[in-house]
């Protein structure tokens, strides 16, 4: 112990056996040890002392739209990691799409690594992607690092990204379970979504009806169906509709190797109060009726949703026209995840300790970092230190987001992050952002 840098000291320490007051150690960028709160401090090591604010593992947010390089001005590698760290997550995984190239061969995905290698504040890893044609592709991307492949089943938004097929799908994922690579998806069924009524004007209640539950359901079922004919391993993207619970709960049950995730959108908004002309609202899937948001939480406390993520998103305003036909689809929020979820979960009489469940050991065990998510011995020293009583209303103009628009604008939250720790080094401290020492992350 004599080598130990850093203890970190709190009466509430949120650990995998629980919540305790406690003294962790930190050595070289790692957890050396979790001990009692009064251990003696090892010699030559500084103590910061938190007093009865939590200390709890660094996020991890694996579905991040960084659009960089091509479309920085939406978003970037400098602000978005910014934005990340103020919310205390300390790892990111960014979606292969929106920039430009997209994350679909090695040599694109070198050329995001070069952009991102010096921008990063906090960890970053890359999700490869699955489009017509690339097949070839995912092998390479996989020997590369790459956590696993998004592709979509319906249109994505952008051309350089096109959706599979239902025969393309199942040759991506067929090549994809041969190396037990994860096939994450964006699950809406193009049938349905062409079928729906066509939306244009400013009312949500247009847009809700041209998306509806039945796209996600039936597309969903037939990724079960393919991923149990195939033995391969699953992932469902921003799941928004909960008339999917059952059949998610059937596959887990029969042993299918699925997961899925939701996002703090669906678990703290509801149609019902998405004013008309208010794009900053519009995602796809949508946001849906409360008692849908009520079942989410259901899935989310019965374990048949896995981990919640952001899905951020984010655009320039003026693509943000007050036409839900028109204006991009997208919600910026990585900075507001964890107090978004902690002021909605409170209500619901659930735990500090199941949002660190959902927001890090879920996401780092997904994208198989059993480095990150849980303050533990030997894992990274990444740490959020949070008031879970005080409380702000959000500003936009306060956030770190590149583009200053999201549809938590004027809400008063609880939780304030304090600090954020990324391997022992206080990288985030009440709002005041370090230089940026973030490391590129393969897949272990």
């Amino acid at each position: 112990m004599s080598d130990v840098q850093l203890v970190l000291r709190s009466t509430r320490v949120i650990t995998p056996e629980g919540t305790r007051a406690a003294s962790v150690t930190v050595k070289d960028g790692k957890i050396a040890a979790v001990l009692p709160h009064d251990a003696a401090v090892p010699a030559g090591a500084r103590v910061e002392d938190f007093g009865d604010d939590v200390l709890l593992p660094g996020l991890v947010d694996t579905h991040v739209h960084v659009n960089d390089p091509g479309r920085t001005e939406w978003e970037g590698f400098w602000t978005a990691t910014r934005a990340a760290a103020a919310g205390g997550i300390t790892t990111l995984v960014d979606m292969p799409l929106n920039s430009l190239p997209p994350t679909t061969t090695a040599e694109n995905l070198e050329t995001k690594r070069e952009v991102a290698r010096s921008k990063a504040h906090i960890d970053v890893g890359f999700w490869g992607g699955a489009i017509p044609g690339n097949v070839k592709d995912l092998r390479p991307l996989h020997d590369a690092g790459v956590f696993g492949f998004k592709c979509f089943l319906s249109p994505s938004g952008v051309d350089e990204f096109p959706q599979l097929d239902q025969e393309q799908l199942a040759a991506a994922l067929g090549e994809i379970a041969g190396f037990d690579g994860l096939l994450i998806v964006h699950a809406e069924d193009p049938d349905h979504l062409e079928s729906a009524p066509p939306v244009s004007g400013p009312k949500y209640a247009d847009f809700l009806a041209s998306r509806p539950r039945v796209s996600e359901d039936d597309a969903i079922a037939g990724l079960i169906a393919l991923a149990k004919r195939l033995d391969a391993r699953v992932h469902v993207l921003h799941l928004s509709s909960s008339n999917a619970l059952p059949l998610i709960a059937a596959a887990k049950a029969e042993g299918v190797k699925l997961t899925v995730e939701t996002c703090p959108h669906f678990l703290t908004l509801t149609a019902e109060e998405i004013p008309d002309g208010a794009t900053e609202f519009k995602c796809c899937p949508p946001i849906r009726e409360s008692a849908n948001q009520d079942a989410l939480w259901q899935g989310l406390a019965d374990g048949t949703i896995d981990c919640i993520v952001s899905d951020h998103s984010p655009s320039t305003t003026d693509l943000k026209t007050p036409d839900f036909g028109d204006a991009w689809g997208g919600i910026s929020s990585l900075q507001l995840g964890l107090p978004a979820i902690w002021t909605a979960a409170r209500a619901r009489g659930h735990s500090l300790e199941d949002v660190v469940r959902w927001m890090a050991a879920a996401p780092a065990a997904l994208v198989g970092l059993d480095r990150k998510g849980a303050i533990a011995p030997g894992r990274d020293a990444d740490f959020a230190v949070l008031d879970p009583d005080a409380t702000f209303t959000v500003d936009p103009a306060a956030l770190q987001h590149r583009n200053k628009i999201t549809a938590y604008a004027g809400k008063t939250l609880h939780g304030v992050v304090r600090s954020t720790w990324l391997r022992g080094q206080k990288i985030n401290d009440a709002g005041e952002l370090t230089a940026p020492t973030g490391e590129l992350l393969v897949r272990d």
